[in-house]
């Protein structure tokens, strides 16, 4: 059983420094100790609460360590208050860019969750263009899809995806049957739909398939438009299959191969430096790994 002792200041400090800044001797540095000892603090702590707070050795954040990480926040910032100064309200607003399709299929299906563990965290959520990464208006959070690394932020990967051909039932009763999509033969008697988010020549590499990259056809800056085009019978989509899980589930894509080619883009979040200083920055970026994690 944990202890019932409250945990000691340095350690919460030096947990909160360390899973802010990623490194023990960053952590140091700003509290003016040795690495060593925010090593020790932080075995001290996870002995009391008998809890692993890490995994591995890039100081990321274990399922127990990214819900107390929240409570600790909170109670460092309820400490720093001063009585009789206390703000006017306690509502943390975060502006958080997103892409459409990530949005509508991996974030708002767990966002009450993070409303339910975190009230006082307002979201403003606003939608950016994954090509481009533009928004309309400054972000504390910003979501990016491609490769990285985006030398203009801070960042952490989301989400990674695999890649493979679908299409719709009609279309594929009409142009069908496949074996397994990969010859150009096969490939030959459809009409591809294009995006830049990504290119057919990861499908193609991987099979031997020796077309060129299309060069017209019907194009999208949107993944979730060109998997809605596919399923009104547009053409074959390479689909990314999380995120288009939903297309498959409820029958409105199917795919042409039962293989799939990891892609080469991912999801990332992206912050200005010192964003991860605000605890509903970290907060929120903690829990959204974790949740796609789930």
């Amino acid at each position: 059983m944990a202890s019932t002792r409250l945990p000691s200041t340095q350690g919460l400090q030096a947990f909160e420094a360390v899973a802010r800044l990623r490194s023990v001797n960053l952590a140091a540095e700003e509290l003016s100790v040795t690495p060593s000892a925010v090593s020790h603090r932080i075995r001290q702590l996870e002995t009391q609460l008998e809890l692993k707070l890490f995994t591995g050795n890039d100081f990321g954040l274990s399922a127990d360590g990214v819900a107390y990480l929240a409570r600790v926040r909170e109670a460092i910032a309820a400490l720093q208050q001063v009585p009789g100064r206390e703000p006017a309200s306690q509502v943390r607003r975060l502006r958080v860019a997103v892409t459409p399709t990530f949005s509508r299929q991996m974030l708002l299906p767990r966002l009450a969750r993070f409303r339910d563990a975190y009230p006082n965290i307002e979201l403003m959520l606003q939608v950016t263009m994954p090509v481009r990464n533009m928004t309309a208006e400054e972000a504390d959070l910003e979501l990016r899809f491609g490769t990285g690394p985006f030398h203009d932020r801070e960042f952490c990967q989301l989400l990674a995806d695999d890649v493979a051909p679908a299409c719709s039932p009609a279309y594929l009763q009409r142009h069908g049957p496949f074996e397994g999509f990969a010859t150009d033969a096969e490939v030959s008697r459809v009409q591809l739909l294009r995006t830049p988010l990504e290119s057919w020549r990861t499908w193609f590499k991987a099979h031997g398939v020796g077309l060129p990259e299309p060069a017209t056809g019907h194009q999208f800056n949107d993944l979730g438009l060109a998997l809605d085009a596919a399923a009104e019978d547009f053409g074959v989509v390479l689909m990314h299959l999380k995120l288009g899980s939903a297309w498959l589930e409820n029958g409105r894509l199917v795919r042409l191969s039962a293989e799939s080619v990891p892609s080469p883009n991912a999801y990332f979040l992206c912050w200005r430096p010192g964003a991860m200083e605000r605890w509903e920055c970290a907060t929120f970026v903690e829990w959204l790994r974790q949740a796609l994690r789930d």
